[in-house]
């Protein structure tokens, strides 16, 4: 085993907040392993930070109408917070727009450059003239050949989830301009990845068909079965790194080139401040990479990554890339643009002082070799059930006797009794089962030794042998309090928080993984320990209750934003805006709230009706053109908004007095503008 761990998680895109399937599929399992390495006494380099490139965060800035970096500025601190706040140990988590990343990719660019492992080749790609762009397959639209869907992207349909090319699109329009685009020539410069496959058959489908995981290595297998072609290492954006050759103006690195080179940047900028040498851990021989990644990115780390490290020279091969599927929510595939997620900043916020909750739950869920499944009863179950009703309860009982019978000072015990091995055990399976990348068993291996912790105080029931057997009370106290220790030690890479109470109650420090392992006193007699803490707190069913509401009115929202225009509504066309006006010119208008207490037709007019309103300063009459719109009973009684400072007029002889508030509904019909709720006559609207 090396001495050196550089393990990488997976660089998040700054587009957005990041979500259970994230946290599931590579970020918890990561830090698990990290901790676990540190225990180990590892020199562990746990690398991430912030993909601020390509075009999910183009897209986004646009939607926004504010630049790029105003996106990843935001979602790179909201991003940062997060994983901080569910205990993410990250020794360096950096950015892709920093100065030393830009500065290491274009070096590493060159590098290749200068060794001739490119290829230039010039193809034909979409181009909005008008916009004066290339087009990524993101910025086409069109209608879905496979479904109908008509806002179906160039590279997939979001609503059939079929993978397209923007030539099989239906109608194709820029999002730029709204024009059809046109092809047009352009030159980049290509990674030929088949000059590689022999390379990566030995390396990967020879030398890892023991120890990688089987999603991983079959995917591999069949990308390197199908054969791989050149694939472009820069595009034609404005937003990312500048490709570093005379003659590239507006043309950036591909992202899945300076993606993965963020872990180098990010490793040399960690390795600076702690004075240390980056190559150690990149370029030694007693070092070893791991990736955390998701499925979607096996052939970008196990494939070009590799390609890209190879043609380099300098940099040793991952030891292994645990690649996790997907993590479902209530039966259904997590989405970001459906809002189909659970929020690991919503979660902070909603569930406070509970991030060791999701932690356990996200990771008895782990989707490590299929697609797995989160709801939010299994999650009230896991921490009810489980948490509160076995790890809780044990440890609550442990020192609770403890201070009811002996003042919260250990006693005297049998040191050699054989249920102090347990401890030992469950430490040595957890090591076990993570050196195979299984988090499932290790946490099942954790919470197992409080089982038996819980079975044990059932059996010797001390609460009982202490009137008429103290010797005996004594001897299974100081045992339960050496497995509750032990729980304190290796529950810290699952439950970090739930370690670090668990260890200040019992008044110890941390030990490393092989003294776990080794010591069978992990607390000695006369030890004064403090008082009880709560560790988990039951979650009711109103709290569940108001989660999956939370969904259940994004489905519904889905629902509305998904459902086909209607004719009027795709000839519907806005009329252009009115001239500005001033600030102070809006202050003069005076809109209130008025409920119509009578109305009726007036003589030879077909189209107008004569109200009489109260609006809380007065009753006054208003003459509005609705009755082709409405009869007047249905008028009676309906509270409106009236312009009441509008300068009276006549209308067929009648002195109107204000202007009643409609707009027009989908089939031509007027419909009042109202409050949601019934206020009192006479509330200002502004």
């Amino acid at each position: 085993m090396a001495d050196r761990k550089l393990i990488t998680a997976a660089l998040p895109y700054a587009n957005g907040p990041v979500h259970i399937g994230h946290l599931a599929g590579v970020y918890i399992p990561a830090d698990v392993y990290a901790r676990v390495q540190r225990r180990l006494g590892k020199d562990v380099a746990f690398i991430c930070g912030s993909d601020e490139h390509g075009i999910p965060i183009t897209i986004r800035a646009k939607k926004e109408n504010v630049s790029p970096q105003d996106i990843v500025d935001k979602y790179h601190e909201v991003i940062k917070k997060s994983f901080s706040e569910l205990g993410i140990s990250f020794d360096e988590y950096s950015r892709t727009t920093s100065k030393k990343h830009h500065e290491v990719s274009q070096d590493f660019f060159k590098t290749l450059y200068n060794k001739g492992k490119f290829s230039e080749e010039t193809s034909e790609q979409y181009f909005d003239a008008q916009a004066g762009e290339f087009l990524a397959d993101r910025y086409i639209v069109g209608t879905c050949p496979k479904c109908g869907n008509e806002n179906a992207y160039g590279d997939q349909c979001e609503k059939c989830g079929s993978t397209l090319s923007p030539s099989e699109l239906i109608n194709p329009k820029s999002m730029l301009s709204g024009n059809v685009p046109v092809l047009k020539e352009t030159k980049n410069w290509y990674l030929p990845l088949n000059d590689y496959e022999d390379f990566l058959n030995e390396w990967i489908i020879e030398g890892h068909k023991n120890d990688w995981k089987p999603n991983v290595y079959g995917q591999v297998k069949s990308w390197l079965t199908d054969g791989l072609k050149p694939r472009a290492m820069t595009r034609d954006l404005n937003w990312g790194v500048p490709v570093p050759l005379p003659n590239a103006e507006g043309k950036v690195l591909y992202v899945w080139f300076d993606a993965p080179i963020g872990y180098i940047s990010f490793t040399q900028e960690w390795a600076e401040k702690k004075g240390k040498n980056w190559k150690d851990y990149w370029q030694n021989d007693n070092s070893e990479l791991i990736h955390f990644i998701g499925k979607d990115n096996i052939v970008f780390h196990c494939i070009i990554f590799p390609a890209m490290m190879k043609a380099h020279g300098d940099y040793k091969m991952p030891t292994n890339v645990p690649a996790f599927e997907f993590l479902n929510l209530e039966n259904d595939k997590i989405s970001t643009s459906r809002n189909w997620a659970v929020w690991a900043h919503e979660y902070i916020e909603e569930f406070p002082g509970q991030q060791d909750v999701l932690r356990y739950t996200l990771l008895a869920s782990a989707p490590e070799t299929k697609d797995n499944n989160f709801t939010w009863k299994d999650f009230q179950t896991k921490n009810n059930s489980e948490l509160v009703g076995i790890f809780g309860n044990f440890i609550n009982r442990v020192a609770v006797l403890l201070h009811k019978y002996y003042d919260g000072v250990i006693p005297t015990g049998n040191e050699n009794a054989p249920e102090l091995s347990e401890v030992s055990k469950a430490a040595a399976e957890i090591e076990n089962f993570l050196e195979k990348f299984e988090f499932r068993n290790a946490l099942t291996a954790m919470m197992n030794l409080a089982r038996f912790g819980n079975q044990y105080l059932q059996t010797e029931e001390p609460w009982k042998t202490i009137k008429i057997n103290p010797e005996k009370a004594a001897i299974s106290l100081f045992v339960a309090a050496q497995i509750a220790v032990g729980l304190a030690q290796i529950s810290e890479p699952f439950l970090p928080f739930s370690s670090e109470k668990l260890l200040k109650m019992f008044n110890v420090s941390a030990i490393t993984w092989n003294d776990i392992k080794n010591e069978k006193i992990l607390i000695k007699t006369g030890h004064q320990i403090n008082e009880a803490e709560l560790l988990f707190s039951k979650i009711e069913d109103e709290t569940i209750e108001f989660q999956i509401q939370k969904l259940e009115n994004t489905k519904k929202e889905n629902e509305i934003l998904t459902q086909s225009p209607t004719e009027e509504e795709k000839d519907f066309k806005p009329n252009p805006m009115k001239d500005e006006i001033q600030f102070d010119d809006f202050t003069k208008i005076d809109l209130r709230t008025a409920t119509i207490l009578t109305a009726e037709k007036v003589e030879k007019a077909d189209k107008l009706l004569k109200f009489s309103v109260d609006t809380g300063l007065d009753i006054r009459t208003v003459v509005s053109g609705v009755a082709e719109s409405f009869t007047p009973e249905e008028c009676v009684g309906k509270q409106v908004m009236i312009l009441i400072n509008l300068a009276p007029r006549k209308i067929r002889g009648i002195e109107s007095q204000g202007m009643l508030l409609l707009t027009t509904k989908e089939d031509g019909k007027l419909a009042f503008v109202s409050p949601e709720v019934q206020v009192q006559n006479g509330v200002e609207i502004g």
